[in-house]
C-alpha cells in the first residue's frame, strides 16, 4: 500500500526568455503514461473536489493558474500541500485520498492521469477507505 512518502512534488521543465516561460512535459517527466488529461476551472472558493481515492490510477495535479490546497491521506497520516506553481506537479500514487480546496479566483487545476475514467476503480466512501487498509 502506497503512503505519503510516495506522493512527491515533481519539477517541470521550463524555458524562459523575454517572451515569458514555457513549461514541457515529456514522458520522462510524468512517472507513467498519460492516458487521460482533465482540469478544474471556476470553482468557487467555498468548494472542494476529489473526495476520493483510486485503486489504479496515479495521478499528478498542477496549479497551471492560482492557487489551492490539497489535502492527503494514506489512513495513518494527513498533509495539505498548497500547490500555486504551474513549473510544479503533485505526483499522487494509487491509493491515497485527496481532497482539494481553497480554491484562489481564476485558479485552474490540470489533472494528468494514468487510466481512461472508470467509475468501479474509484474509491469514493472514505470510512470504505480507511476499512480496507
Amino acid at each position: 500500500m502506497n503512503t505519503i512518502d510516495n506522493v512527491r512534488i515533481l519539477e517541470i521543465p521550463k524555458v524562459h526568455d523575454e517572451r515569458g516561460f514555457l513549461a514541457v512535459i515529456e514522458k520522462d517527466t510524468i512517472p507513467f503514461s498519460i492516458q487521460r488529461v482533465y482540469y478544474l476551472y471556476d470553482v468557487p472558493s467555498d468548494s472542494y473536489r476529489g473526495g476520493h481515492a483510486h485503486k489504479e490510477q496515479q495521478s499528478v495535479i498542477i496549479a497551471l493558474s492560482g492557487s489551492f490546497e490539497v489535502t492527503l491521506d494514506d489512513g495513518k497520516t494527513k498533509k495539505r500541500i498548497m500547490l500555486n506553481k504551474p513549473n510544479q506537479g503533485l505526483y499522487l500514487p494509487t491509493g491515497i485520498w485527496r481532497e482539494i480546496d481553497d480554491f484562489s479566483s481564476g485558479s485552474v487545476c490540470l489533472v494528468l492521469a494514468s487510466t481512461e475514467y472508470d467509475e468501479s476503480e474509484y474509491i469514493r466512501d472514505y470510512e470504505g477507505f480507511i476499512n480496507q487498509l
